[in-house]
């Protein structure tokens, strides 16, 4: 960030003693610490805000793009969600339950069938 090479430090710290002088030096040097402190948690803080407000709108964009594609989805088939809707609520008033529950339901009424073949041909 700053480019102070040993000189430069040399030539500060030197007009630091001279100026506070050796015995009020380590007081100076603790204020310094704390206000370099207070400046890193304020800076901190900035910062963790910036990247949450950042955070905030990106999903907000995120979440308009889903509704866009969404509702162009929806209005390329209409057909489809209107077969489905229909559909669902004919299961639903059968008392057939949708989707994967529907598959295991059927699936072990086939295999049962397969295995009575061979059952009934024994004897």
């Amino acid at each position: 960030m700053f480019d102070v090479g040993f000189d430069e430090l040399m030539l500060i710290v030197i007009v630091a003693i001279v100026v506070i002088g050796p015995k009020d030096m380590p007081k100076a040097l603790r204020m310094a610490g704390r206000w370099i402190g207070k400046v890193r948690r304020v800076s901190g803080h900035f910062r963790s805000g910036v990247e949450a407000m950042i955070r905030e709108a990106e999903l907000e964009e995120m979440e308009a793009k889903w509704r866009e594609q969404n509702a162009a989805i929806m209005a390329a088939h209409p057909e489809q969600t209107a077969d489905s809707d229909a559909q669902a609520a004919a299961d639903a008033a059968n008392g057939i339950a949708p989707g994967p529950v529907m598959d295991a339901l059927v699936q072990p009424e086939a295999s049962e069938a397969a295995s009575e073949t061979p059952k009934a041909a024994q004897p």
